[in-house]
């Protein structure tokens, strides 16, 4: 059996900086190898060298150039087997389509590791590849990040890109619309998740795949209206998606539902964790009841709130949105509306899919169904309580 080629010394690091910008060390390594495997230079069955060498060449660490490698992996490129290395994939078992995963706020957020995993378990995927980017912790640094990812799918071919528009910035508008620029002038297909990059009524070219958010906002301030507490205020954070002005619709509409005419300010933009800024929300609304934008934002409002003596639900009742892993851990356990995350990531995936084979269909809005998860919170078992006591 022929040894497959060692190829050590045909590779030589690129440069830190293309066209103006600064590339991050594990995208030099993982893009330097992929165009090697893509020019034949790599041919299939030769050996990559080992993260020791490719450290030493890109001046670069084991775990930073072992997640370049691990991208080439998830794209099915190469194979590594335990004491025999890393190899190119044979030309038939690397068929088929890699799609890049542009979520600036992966890891940050926590809805989108889920829809990602939904995406690799759908049944649509096989034998398609993802190629993951990766997060900062900074808002800053994620919004570059995420442009520099733009350019490295257009190197890479992907057939088409999953993008969550970035938010919680005020560049956000400007950022997301060069993203998807770049990816348009590149004849790339996109399928946006959970939003719109763009404001409403404007509306962007591309499928988005998500939930109804003006029904969530609407279900959540029916529920907490309709356990009594009538004096409610919706709380979110500046620069937020455009899927939050969804949910302030939906919590209006619901007012109006149950004849509900506010005398003071329902609507707050802020951090949760500004001891001044809930106080004021506080003292002007004197809120019975809050709807929170989303559980990360329910999550610190009730640890300021239990440090200020208020008691949740007896003096406020709170609720989320999302659903997350932690909402029934929270010291109160937190009413939430639930998005189906894995549902979400295979409904992508088909979308994607679909407008590949068919590019002449009409733009379209994917809505998967939410539902209500009821715990402690919202102070529903109060009522019942009184009920029982009453009766």
């Amino acid at each position: 059996m022929a040894t497959p080629r060692n190829t050590t010394n045909k590779l030589g690091p690129p440069p830190a900086v293309e066209g103006g910008r600064q590339v991050a060390k594990h995208r030099r390594v993982f893009e330097h190898l992929l165009k090697s495997i893509q020019s034949g230079q790599l041919k299939p069955g030769d050996r990559l060298p080992s993260e020791a060498e490719l450290g030493r060449m890109f001046e670069a660490s084991r775990i930073t150039v072992a997640k370049a490698v691990l991208d080439l992996q998830r794209m099915g490129l190469v194979t590594r087997r335990p004491g025999a290395g890393t190899h190119v994939q044979k030309a038939q078992q690397a068929a088929g389509r890699t799609f890049g995963l542009l979520i600036p706020e992966l890891g940050l957020t926590e809805i989108f590791e889920p829809i990602c995993h939904g995406m690799m378990r759908s049944p649509f995927a096989r034998p398609d590849a993802l190629l993951w980017g990766n997060a900062s912790s900074s808002v800053r640094e994620t919004a570059k990040e995420a442009e520099q990812m733009v350019h490295s799918f257009i190197v890479q071919k992907v057939a088409g890109v999953f993008f969550a528009p970035l938010e919680l910035t005020g560049e956000k508008e400007t950022v997301n619309r060069r993203i998807a620029r770049v990816l348009e002038r590149a004849q790339i297909p996109v399928v946006l998740l959970d939003r719109c990059y763009m404001p409403f009524p404007e509306r962007s070219t591309h499928d988005l795949v998500g939930v109804d958010n003006r029904r969530a906002g609407f279900v959540a301030a029916s529920h907490l209206l309709t356990h009594g507490a009538r004096r409610l205020v919706f709380l979110g954070e500046p620069n937020a998606a455009n899927t939050v002005d969804a949910r302030i619709t939906g919590f209006y509409e619901a007012l109006r539902a149950y004849a509900v005419t506010p005398d003071r300010e329902v609507v707050w933009r802020g951090s949760p964790q500004d001891e001044a800024f809930v106080k004021q929300m506080l003292e002007v609304s004197r809120p019975k009841g809050i709807v929170c934008a989303n559980d990360l934002t329910a999550a610190r409002l009730m640890q300021l709130l239990l440090g200020l003596g208020v008691r949740i639900p007896e003096d406020v009742r709170i609720i989320g949105m999302d659903d997350v892993k932690y909402a029934s851990l929270l010291p109160v356990p937190l009413t939430t509306i639930h998005q189906d995350c894995a549902g979400i990531g295979a409904v992508a995936m088909a979308t994607m899919l679909e407008r590949l084979e068919h590019p002449e269909l009409p733009v379209r809005d994917i809505l998967v169904p939410t539902q209500l998860v009821v715990r402690r919170s919202c102070g529903a078992y109060l009522n019942q309580a009184a009920a029982e006591a009453s009766a």
